[in-house]
């Protein structure tokens, strides 16, 4: 018999110099990505055989270097240590107006090109012009509906969710759901008090804000987030950090948040009661907080369920839909995240399903457990949205053994 134990390689030996490529194309990622949502609209729209006179091939190459230099720089001097408003809405804007002419470079260069070629249409030099000039339409067009639409007081989303643990006094209960309001460099204070009038307009009995309130200090955005006390619920105001809090200060969010009227429900849970039924609403830090140093923060289900009565259902916020596995092992019977703006610009959001196991809506996760994940009721950073509206949620909570009368 021969011994080839030295000689095989292990699987985790064959599969580390994969891991070590992988991890340094990652590092690598952040100085390429720029130079090709820049350089491959410039070489479709200028460079694709269209021939331009030589002026417009100069300005138009020289607008392109502008953009893969300034953006990058805006970007750090906005949400760097320098924190520069201007700045950051600079950068913002152009990473969002470049993503959406890239996306589009690449699809009509390729479609519209074949489509015109199979069509008959134009000699070689015709069919690139109009490639160029259908780019820059349908970028135009969508980035002018994108902002609109970013900058709109959401649509009022709503859904029945049937709890099957849920006691009939509770049938009915009214869970309105906002997140990722991101208040920034952008102000939003008049966004945000019509927001809360909405909100006001739904008569929740519990209103939840599952995170990323802000880019920012709570100092910096207090203007922004204070209608946020003006939001009214007859039975409770309960709110869970975002990772975006940990950027900016996280327990000055909290703090705010509980000066606002709110209840942060950091690890813990509260009961809310009706018609002689009880819902455990629970809430845990965002998954991010622990690496954020901050003392005593952190996702702890255990601790958020600590002391409740394992036999009444769970209304859990947390604020990635990822912690979804977590709470379907423990047996929760409802969570509610946000964190995935369903994409914001399409269509980033197949790079968003790589990371999270839900984009939007309801989704069912083990043999009990359902997750609600809300496109986000606000944007971040670039001012766009592209086939991903924002959306206040209104969640009736239904119980399978009939309706008591309601109690307000």
């Amino acid at each position: 018999m021969t011994d080839t134990s030295n000689t095989r390689p292990t699987e985790g030996e064959a599969q580390a110099p994969r891991q070590s490529r992988l991890h340094r194309l990652m590092r690598y990622l952040p100085l390429i990505a720029p130079v090709l949502l820049w350089a491959v609209p410039c070489w479709v729209l200028l460079y694709g055989g269209q021939h331009w006179p030589l002026p417009v091939t100069l300005v138009g190459t020289g607008l392109f270097a502008l953009g893969l230099i300034g953006m990058p720089l805006a970007m750090v001097r906005g949400h760097g240590r320098r924190q520069q408003d201007r700045a950051a809405i600079l950068g913002d804007t152009l990473l969002g107006s470049i993503w959406v002419l890239f996306t589009w470079s690449i699809l009509l260069g390729v479609l519209l090109r074949v489509a015109l070629i199979v069509a008959g249409v134009g000699d070689g030099q015709g069919r690139a012009r109009i490639v160029t000039w259908a780019v820059l339409a349908v970028t135009a067009v969508l980035l002018a509906w994108g902002y609109a639409e970013a900058r709109r007081v959401p649509r009022v989303r709503r859904l029945d969710v049937q709890l099957p643990r849920l006691g009939a006094g509770l049938d009915g209960l009214r869970v309105v759901l906002i997140t990722d309001t991101h208040y920034g460099p952008l102000d939003r204070a008049r966004w945000s008090a019509r927001v809360c009038e909405t909100v006001n307009s739904l008569e929740a009995d519990l209103v939840c804000h599952t995170g990323d309130i802000a880019d920012g200090t709570a100092e910096r955005r207090r203007a922004q987030a204070a209608p946020l006390g003006t939001v009214r619920a007859s039975k409770a105001r309960v709110y869970v950090t975002g990772n975006h809090e940990y950027y900016s200060e996280a327990q000055g969010w909290v703090d705010l948040m509980d000066e606002l009227g709110w209840e942060p429900l950091r690890n813990r849970h509260q009961l809310v009661e009706r018609g002689g039924d009880t819902l455990v609403v629970a809430g845990v830090d965002d998954v991010t907080a622990e690496s954020s140093g901050l003392a005593g923060h952190r996702a702890h289900l255990a601790g958020a369920l600590d002391g409740a009565d394992p036999d009444l259902p769970v209304l859990l916020l947390a604020h990635q839909p990822t912690f979804v596995d977590r709470a379907a092992a423990a047996g929760i019977d409802l969570q509610i995240s946000g964190h995935t703006h369903g994409g914001q610009i399409w269509p980033f959001h197949y790079l968003v399903r790589l990371d999270q196991p839900a984009l939007a809506g309801l989704s069912h996760h083990g043999s009990r457990t359902l997750l609600y994940t809300s496109r986000g009721t606000g944007f971040w950073g670039p001012p766009f949205r592209v086939f991903a509206p924002s959306e206040i949620t209104l969640l009736v909570l239904r119980s399978p053994h009939g309706s008591a009368p309601l109690e307000r």
